[in-house]
């Protein structure tokens, strides 16, 4: 899988966008086998990173992320609101 930094700076559009989910879904699903096969510390990120792995604390996690980065001068919302779409999900993944 390509890495996920580089899919979601690739995302200008509807169908990059997607192709963003399919991967970040991916690494999901990925980070999980991991984990029943060799679980991390329960102190530690995931296999693949990921911090929060219920659906309402990936949420959370997002929405405080974007939140907390919204009014950043490298912010480009406004120029390409699905690129930022892709960053507030994947921090999601990472964000406490």
């Amino acid at each position: 899988m390509s890495d996920l930094n580089d899919i979601e700076a690739a995302v200008n559009d509807e169908a990059s966008f997607i192709n963003f989910l399919n991967a970040l879904a991916a690494d999901w699903e990925e980070d999980q086998r991991k984990e029943s096969l060799r679980p991390s510390s329960p102190y530690d990120a995931g296999a693949n990173g990921w911090e929060n792995v219920s659906a309402g604390d990936f949420l959370e996690a997002a929405s405080a992320w974007a939140r907390s980065t919204g009014g950043r001068a490298e912010n480009d919302a406004d120029k390409n609101p699905w690129r930022r779409a892709a960053e507030i999900l994947h921090a999601g993944k990472f964000y406490e």
